[in-house]
């Protein structure tokens, strides 16, 4: 899956802060993802970008991935972008505390990981439902969604 070195120069955008997370905001379940990433992040150490924007569309098309039905969110950390299951275990590690835990889903098969990865995936908006209009964060944390 995706676990790489993008080139991000021409997309047109600064630099990009890191981790960055982009994110399906019309997807309950992957806004929910960054609330509850949000309500974690005490070192205010993650930036957040919706698929939809110009910048995940930019991204996902750099990366080679479908710019309408996200099959996954990413995480981009120094110029690398994560998918699926890494991107998870990218964002929990890096939340510190008890989320470092979940570095232990490595030891899964990747293959496994992005198997169940797709089957929530290819579901979600079934099983939690899909936005009329996109997530919009609180007043104080605007300043952290690109």
């Amino acid at each position: 899956m995706i676990s790489r070195k993008i080139s991000v120069e021409h997309l047109g955008a600064a630099p990009l802060p890191s981790p960055l997370i982009v994110f399906d905001d019309v997807c309950v379940l992957c806004s929910a993802f960054v609330q509850w990433v949000l309500a974690r992040d005490h070192a205010q150490q993650f930036w957040f970008t919706s698929a939809q924007g110009s910048l995940g569309q930019a991204l996902y098309r750099e990366l080679g991935l479908d710019p309408v039905n996200f099959e996954t969110n990413l995480v981009v950390i120094a110029g690398v972008a994560h998918g699926k299951s890494d991107a998870f275990i990218e964002v929990a590690t890096r939340l510190g505390g008890v989320w470092r835990a979940a570095s232990v889903l490595r030891l899964l098969p990747r293959a496994f990981r992005s198997l169940l990865y797709d089957l929530i995936a290819q579901n979600r908006y079934r099983l939690f439902g899909k936005r009329e209009t996109c997530w919009l964060p609180r007043p104080d944390l605007r300043d952290r969604v690109i």
